[in-house]
């Protein structure tokens, strides 16, 4: 059984290998990573899947990642829905959650000041490498 993570809101600039690292910092542990890129200008479109080993592994990588400050974006990081038109029925890994599967988890949008200081370590040592 796959448990994959769709992380979104990353910067054009950002590898499979950045992530990677994230994880591997955060000492996480992903099966496989993949970030999303256009077909002909090799672009990334600025979201990635996340194949984590376990349910587990895949709610600490969401806890960790999901509205963690990176440049000027708030990372998104929530289960991965399946692609439209696969037949596929819609089922949940995540336990104890009574929100339908196939609903998409959706926050109100919150202003944030630019100049704040980062809001966690892991944004503190990100801010320091780049």
């Amino acid at each position: 059984m796959s448990f994959t993570v769709f992380l979104g809101n990353l910067p054009a600039w950002v590898t499979a290998d950045d992530i990677k690292q994230w994880l591997t910092a955060e000492d996480l542990v992903a099966d496989s990573v993949k970030v999303i890129r256009n077909h002909e200008t090799q672009e990334s479109k600025g979201f990635a899947f996340v194949e984590a080993p376990t349910v587990d592994e895949m709610q600490a990588i969401i806890r960790r990642f999901d509205r963690a400050p990176l440049e000027d974006k708030l990372l998104r990081a929530n289960p991965a829905q399946p692609t439209k038109g696969k037949g596929q029925p819609v089922t949940s890994a995540v336990g104890n959650d009574s929100r339908s599967a196939a609903a998409p988890i959706r926050r109100p949008k919150k202003t944030r000041d630019r100049n704040a200081e980062p809001q966690s370590a892991f944004a503190t040592e990100l801010a320091k490498v780049l």
